[in-house]
């Protein structure tokens, strides 16, 4: 016996997905959309900043070496110190090198002496050969002797200066201001030219900090024009995390790419009249550019990022969601730069990302409204 107007169970499963598709569409249409936290693309005037890792090196250090062979006699400095250019700092025994000299000084009085007699000869030669009187090989002997006696003088000129800057050597005065390391040898000690530094200066007023940077940043900033003159400020953080009190000034850009970093050495000089910055301690450097410029900026809690790069969710006028792929720049603060994909006035999604996808209608609320 034939039911035809009974449903088979094949049937009837097939009502009940399509009655509840039904009833789900009935139930997503009659709920709001959900609200989002938007906020409008603007543009900020921006001062761009970088932040590099720079170490701290002196303008000049010169090590203190004794010229000539002698016992350190006296020592003029304390350890440590900070010293002016001029300023006594050692002093070897004298002894030798002034007898030298009073030696060199009395030859130079009898090579002057000989001198002067062979000059005497020589015009007495000279006059009574105008009269016949000596022949013309005696006069040639006295010229002769004449210009021997004046080498002998300039010789002995020679080995008098010679005493004289020994001497002047006994005496190891500071090349430079800045401070003065310990010293390698105490009163007493023999020294000589192969002997190790007695003592280093270090200059401290101006100084140095270099900082490597990519070179993929200094290619960048070639093609604008880069130079030690480029229109840009380095400040200086401390270890301590407090801003050094001055700001300073590139001088060198290095010319050669450090293969093992893949990074070029630049240098920024700055004042240091406290001695607070010390040769080879590390610092913060952030560079500043001395202009400003107008760049679209978003908070950086709209960017997202997947495996094609960058992108933020746009609500266009009817409140439709869309994605949108960008070009991000530095970070400023809270906020990135948006070099393209954004125009000014748009609204972006800060807040309520996770719970909206393309083409979904959304409640759009204006950030702090």
């Amino acid at each position: 016996m034939k039911f035809p107007h009974t449903k088979t169970p094949a049937l009837l499963f097939a009502s009940t997905i399509l009655f509840g598709a039904q009833l789900a569409t009935a139930q997503d249409n009659s709920s709001p959309p959900p609200s989002v936290i938007v906020t409008t693309v603007q543009e900020q005037n921006i001062t761009p900043e970088l932040t590099f890792v720079g170490r701290v090196e002196a303008v000049n250090t010169v090590d203190l070496r004794a010229r000539v062979e002698g016992f350190v006699e006296e020592r003029h400095f304390k350890e440590g110190a900070n010293i002016q250019q001029g300023d006594l700092l050692y002093v070897l025994e004298k002894a030798p090198y002034q007898i030298a000299v009073e030696q060199a000084k009395a030859d130079l009085a009898g090579a002057n002496a000989t001198l002067k007699n062979a000059r005497s000869d020589l015009k007495r030669k000279k006059d009574l050969r105008k009269k016949k009187v000596v022949s013309e090989a005696s006069l040639d002997t006295s010229e002769a002797s004449e210009a021997s006696a004046l080498a002998e003088v300039m010789q002995a000129k020679a080995a008098l200066r010679k005493a004289e800057l020994n001497l002047s050597y006994t005496e190891i005065h500071s090349p430079l201001d800045g401070q003065i390391s310990r010293s390698r040898y105490s009163v007493g000690n023999l020294v000589n030219s192969s002997s190790e530094p007695l003592a280093t200066i270090t200059s401290l007023d101006p100084i140095y900090v270099t900082v490597p940077v990519s070179d993929k940043l200094i290619l960048e900033e070639r093609r604008k024009g880069l130079s030690s003159e480029t229109p840009v400020i380095p400040s200086l953080v401390l270890s301590d995390g407090k801003p050094y009190e001055s700001e300073g000034k590139f001088d060198f850009i290095n010319t050669k790419v450090n293969q093992s970093t893949n990074s070029i050495t630049t240098r920024a000089v700055f004042p240091n009249p406290k001695h607070i910055l010390v040769p080879g301690q590390f610092v913060s450097v952030n560079v500043r550019s001395k202009e400003t410029r107008s760049e679209l900026v978003v908070p950086q809690a709209s960017v997202q990022k997947d495996q094609q790069g960058y992108f933020t969710l746009v609500v266009d006028r009817s409140n439709k969601v869309e994605i949108r792929r960008v070009q991000v720049g530095e970070q400023v603060e809270t906020n990135w730069i948006i070099k393209d994909g954004l125009l000014k006035g748009e609204r972006i999604i800060v807040q309520g990302i996770q719970k909206v996808k393309p083409d979904m209608v959304v409640n759009p609320v204006e950030e702090g409204a």
